[in-house]
């Protein structure tokens, strides 16, 4: 029996790796883990995308010149036999190829779900707050 120390231990080094693959604009890594029910709520549109292929990946990452900068910090990790869910803030740094800077904070949250070959990531949902006072301007200048 796997235990929880050992489901989070397997969790993060799977965020990890796809953080890395992320980082070098790999899109077969990015997805490796995901499952085929895999659901996406990006900050990109559409509101919802229930492919896991590479085709969007590689057309968004030609978009950036050179390396992309990704960490996920203070991630949360709940997971139970079979199931198992993670929150934290993700920065996604870089430049893009229209020479524009990128440096933004966001929301992450990850469903995860144990496979016979280990956990694989069924739902991800990304998020940024956006201001009340009727601008309805996402808040991307935020800081944790």
């Amino acid at each position: 029996m796997t235990s929880q120390h050992d489901s989070e231990a397997e969790i993060r080094t799977l965020i990890e790796a796809r953080s890395a693959a992320l980082r070098r604009k790999d899109a077969k890594g990015v997805v490796a883990r995901q499952a085929d029910d895999f659901v996406l709520y990006s900050l990109a549109p559409p509101l919802r995308t229930a492919e896991s292929g590479t085709e969007g990946l590689d057309a968004w990452f030609a978009t950036w010149k050179g390396p992309i900068g990704y960490e996920v910090h203070d991630l949360g990790i709940a997971a139970d036999r079979d199931v198992a869910f993670c929150h934290g803030l993700a920065r996604l740094t870089g430049t893009k190829t229209d020479g524009e800077r990128a440096d933004v904070w966001f929301r992450i949250t990850l469903g995860l779900r144990r496979a016979a070959d280990g956990w694989t990531i069924v739902h991800e949902h990304e998020s940024v707050p956006f201001y009340m006072d009727g601008s309805l301007r996402a808040a991307v200048d935020l800081k944790p």
